[in-house]
């Protein structure tokens, strides 16, 4: 996929991919472009691929985040804290003129557009927030944990069991990877031809140095001072959550989601942490009725 470049607020050369609608065949008005963020945090924005058929009826526009995929490294580590990524957010939408936008985000990259929605409120025309944690609202709560137990009479559970706690001692890139390909199944739905090539790449994809710099400095005023930001939010926002996340859950969808003053959740059956792979039927209606709406 073509990449193109923005600059930022302090002079760096950022990437993004643009995807071009495909369309159905049908005729429609054009409909403005989806900005998608992804999580991690610090993981290459290609495991979004093209969210489960979404470029079907919008253009997406998918950054590459300090450090990740086309974008080179932060020149000070203070540039990787998601206030800041937010802030590179504002320079892409100036840079490719949109007035407002619609934006969309998975997992830790909630917490940049939810700092982007803060500081920017009147920015967004519609914000999707795809299974967020909820460390921005200080709760961290516990039912993913219990999704994980919950399936434990599937073939993989007992070794991602393992490889789950193995993870939290390892330090070899190496190994690190190897465990997150077995701990993986705990993300998905089910484990089967396409969560298992999704899942592979993820080693790949991580950036350790702009994960470890996604919270840094981000201290308690600043986190509720984000918060309050947030009830300011005047756009529509929809939190979509799956009921076998065993990564994030989903109560803390509904922490995320009450945040705001005008939110909802919509919680996909059978669905774990990427709605588009575990099922892109169910997850694309979804997100592109609530876009679709005033």
């Amino acid at each position: 996929m073509p990449h193109y470049t923005y600059t930022s607020y302090d002079g760096a050369e950022l990437s993004y991919t643009l995807l071009p609608a495909r369309g159905d065949g049908t005729p429609r008005r054009a409909r403005p472009p989806l900005v998608c963020l992804a999580g991690g945090p610090g993981r290459d924005a290609a495991y979004l691929g093209d969210l489960g058929g979404m470029d079907t009826a919008r253009d997406l526009v998918i950054p590459d985040s300090r450090g990740t995929g086309a974008s080179p490294p932060a020149s000070r580590p203070a540039a990787y804290a998601f206030p800041r990524l937010a802030e590179d957010l504002e320079s892409l939408r100036d840079a490719l003129g949109l007035e407002r936008f619609a934006l969309l985000a998975h997992d830790a990259g909630a917490a940049v557009a939810q700092a982007y929605a803060a500081a920017h409120p009147g920015r967004l025309t519609h914000l999707v927030l795809v299974c967020p944690g909820s460390r921005l609202q200080g709760e961290l709560p516990g039912d993913a944990r219990e999704i994980f137990e919950s399936r434990a009479d599937e073939p993989w559970w007992p070794d991602a069991y393992i490889a789950a706690q193995q993870l939290t001692e390892a330090h070899d890139t190496g190994e690190i990877r190897a465990l997150l390909f077995r701990a993986a199944p705990m993300a998905y739905g089910r484990w089967e031809e396409p969560q298992r090539a999704h899942a592979a790449a993820e080693g790949a994809q991580l950036g350790p140095v702009p994960r470890a710099g996604f919270w840094q400095g981000v201290d308690e005023p600043t986190r509720r001072a984000l918060l309050v930001g947030l009830r300011e939010v005047t756009c529509p926002v929809l939190v979509v959550t799956g009921d076998r996340d065993a990564v994030t859950g989903t109560r803390a969808g509904e922490l995320v989601a009450a945040s705001f003053p005008h939110a909802r959740v919509r919680t996909l059956h059978q669905v774990g942490h990427y709605p588009w792979v575990d099922a892109p039927e169910l997850f694309r209606p979804v997100v592109e009725d609530f876009l679709t709406r005033p």
